[in-house]
């Protein structure tokens, strides 16, 4: 993870673009192939082979695109691999050069000097050979694509070595990669869904499943008495439009549909129709027609997007499966005889901004339980205005009781306060913003006015998130490590041990068989611990991982 040489060195793997087979490239201390490459019939047992006599860090194209096709025939999963498109996007961000390709071919044209082509169309998981096929072909006729992935990966080694902290990006990179191999593992093995409990839970919530794709019984009972509460005039409750004439005929002006201002609006209809919007995004986010299209075979089982956020955070190719709702946790049950470890980490961005800082004062609340109750005296005791300071801090706010704390938080605060201030600023004037790591915050739109008050909106909104990035991307870094460090830990149990089935920005769910739950428990406690030496070195700085083991996901509260 640190980014040394694991004990087995590197390969590099390019896959056929159909059938089984592939060819690996045995690389030296200096990246350069170390003799002939070899052709093999079946890559998937070549890689279990080389796994087995000492794991080397396998170097490809892209995860998501060759893992995949290897998984379902690996007896023993990939220790460790470079994704080289994962890596080519962090080396461009740290450039400043954000949006261009980072394809296998895109890499290998920049390396060159040539014309980049642009990057293959995104497809979904059944295309994958597909995409690898058409990442090829980004390549100029005749090139040998193991060797244009031995030089692109030689590329980026060196690109990385004149970095003004090598081992930091190193470190990035080898942890994106890591996060890659999770994610397509989590898709292959799913996240334990039962669809009795779904169906119970769906229809407690909306009624009866209704016939011929209309509205459960429960929507249809809001959206008539939304109506009625509007003086009977027939509104659409999904139609913003309607809505807000209707309101208006009511005497009540209102800007949007949103959340916010329906519950600030003084009619009896605001909150029926909150009600109906948050039951309608159920029924059409995870209702009965999302389970037939993501759930099979008992589990749910989405194609996660590693880095799809420009913080590091991960995305998802549809399915929702970052933002599963609290009241259809419920349907997640482990399997007869297994359990589920929950673990989240506790007040993360806080304590990330205290050891990204090094402010004496936070770091020492850090290094204590609970941050925010160590932080009170500051704020006369209070813990409620401790928490709203920080966070105030950590997301720029200005205004409201977060304003009015500034103030201290400056005074009794001035490291991490300039940190951030230092970071809003250099987004303010168009300036980049690093992680810890170093992933880098992209540059304002292009199509941001230059001038006048519109420019000044905008120039503030850049500052505030380039406040947050440099603690949300570091957040992200340390989770990274965490589930790569976590991963490692369940290695070598076989096919039917404990397996990460979840993860969601600071949270991580391990199926486990019963017996080895507290394993588990240790295993993510040492994981954490792990992640914060790696992330953030010796640092006094706590990074609590609140994990529970329960037969079902609800019952974490």
């Amino acid at each position: 993870m640190a980014g040394e040489r694991p004990r087995g060195g590197r390969v590099a793997v390019a896959a056929d673009a159909v059938g089984p087979g592939g060819r690996l490239q045995e690389l030296d201390g200096d990246d350069r192939p170390a003799g002939p490459a070899a052709h093999v019939p079946d890559l998937a047992a070549a890689v279990a082979e080389r796994e087995a006599a000492g794991p080397p860090r396998w170097v490809w194209a892209a995860t998501d695109e060759v893992y995949p096709r290897l998984l379902p025939s690996l007896p023993v999963r990939p220790a460790r691999c470079h994704d080289v498109r994962l890596v080519e996007a962090l080396l461009l961000g740290h450039q400043g050069r954000f949006g261009e390709p980072r394809s296998l071919g895109a890499a290998w044209a920049r390396a060159n000097g040539l014309p980049v082509p642009e990057d293959p169309p995104e497809t979904g998981a059944d295309d994958r050979p597909a995409l690898f096929e058409a990442d090829r072909h980004r390549l100029p006729p005749g090139t040998d694509p193991l060797a244009a992935l031995v030089a692109v990966h030689a590329e980026q080694q060196r690109l990385t070595a004149r970095l003004h902290r090598p081992d930091r990006m190193r470190l990035l990179c080898a942890a994106e990669s890591a996060g890659a191999l999770a994610a397509v593992e989590m898709g292959h093995d799913g996240l334990p869904w039962s669809a009795r409990a779904h169906d119970e839970l769906l229809e407690g919530l909306l009624g009866p499943r209704p016939a011929g794709g209309g509205r459960p019984a429960r929507l249809a009972e809001l959206a008539g008495r939304v109506q009625r509460a509007l003086g009977g005039r027939p509104v659409n409750p999904d139609s913003p439009s309607q809505v807000l004439r209707a309101f208006a005929e009511q005497g009540v002006r209102l800007n949007s549909t949103r959340a916010w201002e329906l519950r600030e609006a003084d009619h009896p209809a605001a909150r029926l129709l909150l009600e109906y919007k948050e039951l309608s995004r159920i029924h059409a986010a995870h209702g009965w027609a999302w389970r037939e299209q993501w759930v099979r075979g008992g589990r749910f089982r989405p194609e996660y997007v590693v880095g799809g956020v420009v913080s590091g955070r991960w995305a998802t190719r549809g399915g929702g499966a970052l933002q599963i709702p609290r009241v259809l946790r419920g349907a997640v049950v482990a399997d007869p005889g297994h359990l589920l470890v929950v673990a989240d980490a506790e007040q993360l961005e806080p304590r990330v901004l205290a050891a990204v800082s090094e402010d004496a004062g936070l770091v020492r609340a850090a290094a204590a339980g609970d941050l925010y109750a160590a932080l009170a005296p500051a704020f006369g005791g209070d813990r409620a205005r401790a928490k709203v300071a920080v966070l105030g801090a950590v997301y720029g706010q200005t205004t409201g009781e977060a304003g009015r704390l500034l103030p201290v938080l400056r005074h009794r605060f001035p490291a991490a306060m300039t940190l951030v201030e230092e970071a809003a600023r250099a987004g303010e004037t168009g300036g980049l913003v690093r992680s810890r790591l170093g992933r880098t915050c992209p540059p304002p739109s292009a199509d941001v006015p230059g001038d006048g008050e519109e420019a000044g909106r905008a120039a503030r909104s850049r500052g505030r998130f380039a406040r947050n990035f440099v603690v949300q991307a570091s957040a992200a870094e340390w989770a990274l490590a965490m589930l790569a460090a976590l991963r490692r830990r369940l290695a070598g149990t076989g096919p039917d041990g404990p397996r990460v089935v979840f993860f969601q920005h600071d949270e991580v769910v391990v199926h486990t068989p019963e017996e080895l739950a507290g394993t588990v428990l240790e295993a993510v406690a040492e994981a954490g611990d792990e992640a914060r030496r790696l992330v953030f070195g010796a640092t006094p700085v706590r990074f609590p991982l609140s994990a529970r083991a329960v037969r079902c996901y609800a019952d974490t509260g």
